[in-house]
């Protein structure tokens, strides 16, 4: 129990400080993000420290669901990485503990994060979105601060076009103005030429107050003049030496109601969304039945259903019409005996009207699947904001499945590989979890589907990894898929025979030498019943079993084996050069003779076989000269080095 309480405290400390640095680090990387994407919208507003201050936490709040995840991915993939690399967990194992005993104390504070994340997702969250959200359009409708420049046009004053020569920036005197004012249409502009004058915000920030000295004032009359185009229109010019301008600008900082949005899926918890997606669903099912039945009342069908219940008697000449006279039977119109019973006239009236019909339900009817349209997307915005509530916490359960045994397995500490692979793998997170929640927004998909997309994509991934793990696993070594690359282009891994210190039988070189005139006599039999190149069908007929290959294995391996325990330091030497032989054409053994014919009419598949094992039958061949070669070396340094003695 004392050791128990010592590893849980051991591995809590090591992993809390690595997580709140990499949580840190990884809210910092995400803020950035958010300040360069609404950067246009600050700056150059004169918003106070406070203001912005505000605008960064609720940010930072907002923020968490995307670093929180990657902040638990990157610090287990360091904990264990820096474990392995130390080989702690060598000595953990060694010890007896299991992996999954040493992640228990991880485990038990990764459920409290994720439990602390839904928390916040659901009570926290839609408060912050609500004064994130209303905060930053606050700050868009806020009216830039002015900085007219020198010699260009300034339109940044609503309704007025602003030209400065020149600026005495000590005195705040503008020099050499025109102002062309248009805040009552193009029509009715007037210019206004000065040589100089002064702009300042009044008392209230509302107004702007514009002082010009000794200009002239042109203004259109064509509002009081005739209306017609032939009539000369009067303009009115105007000279003076002081003047006061009064423009409406309002230059405060006005927060919007944030009532509007609470009133949004994004400032709703668990049971508001609930709540108003069952109202309006509800609503959305009976407007779409009033559809259905106002389609149902337009069609023909309904307008002559009342004849059902009608006695109708034919009069004479109307039989091509109505078929069905009996009381209660359906009423069955010959519309094609109608149509031609109409002069040319009548039948293009008859037209007219119906394509008039058809074309007003169906304007009518577009509208309505606009309007249907639009309440489906607010029911699936509702949705996917109540899947959000529970994918950020299921989201850091297999981050910490994926990172934790990534660590144990690559051994790999520090912020250089286990940044990589985290990175790597968060944008593939990140990916998918955008496809999800586009795909169930433009409801192409489920909103479930689209939302846990993600989490369905990567849960595999992190119990894959923590099995692999646990059993101590080499899928990330580099040298296993390197030596399965040589072993499928023909070079096989090779022998390292070393000299043994104390050797307890020394072989009997007699024997050995007899064993390998057999292995030679097996090795040139094998070659000269294998020189032709066996056809398509012959080698699904009769197979490729080479039993032949299976004894010059075992021979082989045995004589190694036996001559290992010299002492010749040259003897040993030269039987590294003997090829491993086991794995050539073991494959195609292992295929029962019923499915022979099968696969070998499946061409693509049977030929793309027959090939492989034609080249790996290659392969065989090449070793097993190689074999012949190498025991006649050998049996020559026994007799000539070793016998000889």
């Amino acid at each position: 129990m004392f050791r128990a309480k010592r590893l849980y405290t051991f591995m809590l400390q090591t992993f809390l400080p690595l997580f709140a640095m990499t949580f840190g680090i990884c809210l910092f990387i995400v803020l950035m993000q958010f300040l360069w994407r609404y950067i246009d919208d600050m700056v150059g507003k004169g918003l106070e420290i406070p203001v912005l201050a505000e605008l960064f936490f609720y940010a930072a709040l907002y923020m968490v669901p995307m670093a929180l995840p990657l902040a638990i991915l990157l610090a287990s993939l360091m904990t264990f990485g820096n474990l392995g690399e130390r080989l702690e967990l060598l000595a953990m194992k060694a010890a007896g503990i299991s992996l999954t005993h040493i992640m228990r104390p991880l485990i038990i504070t990764l459920v409290i994060v994720s439990i602390t994340a839904f928390v916040f997702q659901n009570n926290i969250m839609p408060v912050v979105q609500v004064k994130l959200f209303s905060l930053l359009y606050s700050m868009r409708e806020k009216s830039p601060e002015l900085d007219i420049p020198e010699s260009t046009f300034y339109n940044g004053i609503t309704g007025f076009n602003v030209y400065v020569k020149e600026k005495d920036n000590k005195t705040g005197l503008l020099k050499d103005m025109m102002i062309y004012d248009y805040s009552e249409g193009f029509n009715n502009a007037r210019v206004i030429v000065a040589d100089s004058g002064r702009l300042k915000t009044s008392a209230d920030k509302l107004f702007l107050v514009l002082s010009l000295y000794n200009g002239e004032s042109f203004e259109n009359l064509k509002s009081q003049g005739s209306s017609d185009i032939t009539t000369a229109v009067p303009y009115r010019r105007e000279s003076f030496r002081y003047r006061e301008v009064l423009i409406e600008f309002n230059a405060n900082f006005t927060r919007t109601d944030e009532s509007f949005l609470q009133n949004q899926y994004v400032g709703k918890n668990l049971k508001d969304l609930r709540t108003s997606i069952d109202s309006m669903t509800q609503r959305l099912d009976s407007v779409k039945l009033d559809n259905a039945r106002s389609i149902y009342d337009f069609s023909y069908k309904k307008s002559f259903a009342s004849f059902r219940n009608r006695a109708a008697i034919p009069e004479p000449g109307n039989e091509p019409v109505v078929e069905a006279v009996e009381k209660g039977a359906p009423v069955v119109l010959n519309f094609d005996s109608l149509y031609q019973a109409n002069d040319p006239s009548g039948k293009a009236s008859l037209l007219n009207r119906a394509r008039s019909a058809i074309e007003s339900i169906k304007s009518e009817y577009y509208f309505r699947a606009s309007t249907l349209e639009d309440d489906d997307y607010k029911i699936r915005r509702h949705i996917i904001e109540w899947h959000k509530k529970f994918t950020l916490s299921f989201a850091c359960m297999v981050f910490f499945f994926i990172g934790a045994p990534l660590g144990a397995i690559i051994r790999k500490g520090g912020l250089g590989m286990p940044v990589v692979i985290s990175v790597f793998l968060f944008i593939i997170y990140y990916i998918i979890d955008n496809v999800g929640f586009k795909m169930a927004r433009s409801g192409v998909w489920e909103e479930w589907e689209g939302m846990w997309l993600s989490s369905a994509v990567l849960a595999p991934l992190g119990i894959f990894l923590t099995y692999k793990a646990a059993k101590d696993s080499v899928i990330l070594n580099a040298d296993t898929y390197i030596n399965w690359f040589k072993k499928v282009v023909g070079k096989g891994e090779g022998r390292k025979i070393e000299r043994k210190e104390v050797i307890m039988t020394p072989p009997d070189y007699t024997k050995v030498t007899a064993r390998i005139d057999e292995l030679s006599a097996l090795c040139s039999t094998f070659l000269e019943s294998n020189k032709s190149r066996i056809s398509y069908i012959s080698f699904w007929k009769k197979g490729e079993k080479n039993k032949g290959a299976v004894q010059i294995a075992t021979l082989l391996e045995e004589i190694v084996e036996e001559l290992a325990n010299s002492e010749h330091i040259l003897l040993l030497n030269k039987l590294m050069d003997y090829p491993f032989l086991n794995g050539y054409s073991k494959r195609r053994e292992a295929i029962p003779q019923g499915l022979n014919l099968v696969i070998a009419l499946l061409l693509p598949v049977g030929i793309t076989y027959y090939l492989f094992e034609m080249y790996n039958r290659k392969l065989l061949i090449h070793d097993i000269g190689v074999v012949q070669k190498v025991s006649n070396e050998v049996k020559q340094i026994i007799i000539e080095n070793i016998q000889a003695k």
